[in-house]
């Protein structure tokens, strides 16, 4: 099949719900996140963090006392690692296994000296309940992925990383954390020793990812990072497999030499509903689903972009949190928020 560069515009935002359509509850969000699979999540709070800046830009009157029910109450999402730290439905728990399984091995191997007071931790958490690292006792410094943390907190983050722990909630920035046993359903949490072979997993987590953005080539970028294990040879096999069992479709895109591919149930349902009005601005996270592959944004939509929160101030070229605003099917701005703490 052939796809214009419009064409692949309109499919990529009508799957990614920002060609007109609107999700209206909880319902819908859950559906959503359903459908691609996983929002990726990051701490870095300026006017909203990553994930609910890409539910605000679909969802009317968000909150994020929305998502933190979903979560923490009605328990239907869950974090969990996918493509880096992220958010996704609580009954794929069970499929990463195979990424927590690698978890314990690397994390003990990382820093013993966690390892050693877990069991002392489970007592407390089994006696007391929730707990953050504050009410710890274990002050050491360690050192740890993004900086020296104290040895309480590197433990919980193990814990939390192999599955023993799930979070309970947050304050603010802070997780308190409770024995998964707890939280998960119990239908989710007896299946956590399933763990797949690769080939399966693989199938299921390649057909997700596409599902995640809409269109990907089968080539590397930003888009395939985070499935463990998945190296070029595999990633291009499974794409074939999946293609000759009839799950993805083949398209070729206007100006690209590259192949790619959407998963059919997403291309069904863009033909079922096509009448959508896609004349209304977004503004769009800088995690977003639709801007994980930046070159394929940069392909189908003439727009680069680049999140430089992490950049130097000296090679930032526009800003330190600058976010792209979408109007229709085109990036026709970038726009740096900010909050007045007086009003």
């Amino acid at each position: 099949m052939k796809f214009t560069k419009k064409e692949a515009r309109k499919f990529i935002l009508h799957h990614q719900n920002l060609y007109g359509q609107k999700i209206n509850d909880k319902k819908g969000i859950i559906a959503f996140i359903k459908k691609i699979g996983c929002i990726q999540f990051d701490p870095l709070n300026i006017v909203g963090r990553n994930p609910d800046l890409v539910l605000q830009s679909r969802l009317i009157g968000y909150s994020p006392l929305i998502l933190e029910e979903l979560l923490y109450h009605d328990r239907k999402l869950v974090d969990g690692w996918d493509k880096n730290m992220s958010i996704y439905p609580v009954n794929d728990w069970h499929r990463f296994s195979v990424y927590r399984a690698g978890a314990k091995i690397w994390y003990e191997k990382r820093n013993p000296d966690a390892f050693k007071i877990i069991p002392e931790i489970l007592k407390i958490i089994k006696t007391k309940g929730p707990v953050s690292s504050l009410e710890l006792d274990f002050k050491n410094t360690v050192d740890w992925f993004w900086a020296p943390t104290t040895l309480a907190r590197a433990a919980l983050e193990a814990m939390f990383a192999y599955g023993e722990l799930s979070i309970h909630h947050k304050t603010g920035t802070r997780k308190y954390y409770d024995l998964s046993a707890r939280l998960l359903p119990g239908r989710i949490y007896s299946k956590k020793d399933d763990i797949p072979d690769n080939e399966d997993f693989f199938r299921w987590i390649v057909e997700r990812r596409i599902g995640s953005v809409g269109l990907l080539s089968r080539k590397g970028g930003d888009a395939w990072l985070g499935i463990h294990g998945l190296k070029t040879t595999e990633r291009m096999d499974t794409v074939k497999y999946l293609k000759q069992k009839k799950r993805l479709v083949e398209f070729e895109i206007e100006g690209s030499k590259d192949m790619f591919y959407a998963r059919r149930s997403d291309l069904d349902n863009f033909k079922d509903d096509t009448a959508h009005n896609g004349e209304i601005s977004r503004i769009i996270a800088p995690l977003d689903n639709l801007i994980w592959d930046r070159k394929l944004v940069s392909s189908l939509f003439g727009f680069d972009y680049t999140w430089e929160v992490y950049k130097p101030v000296k090679e930032r070229k526009y800003g330190y949190y600058v976010l792209p605003v979408l109007y229709g099917d085109r990036f026709v701005a970038r726009f740096e928020p900010g909050v007045d703490k007086k009003t």
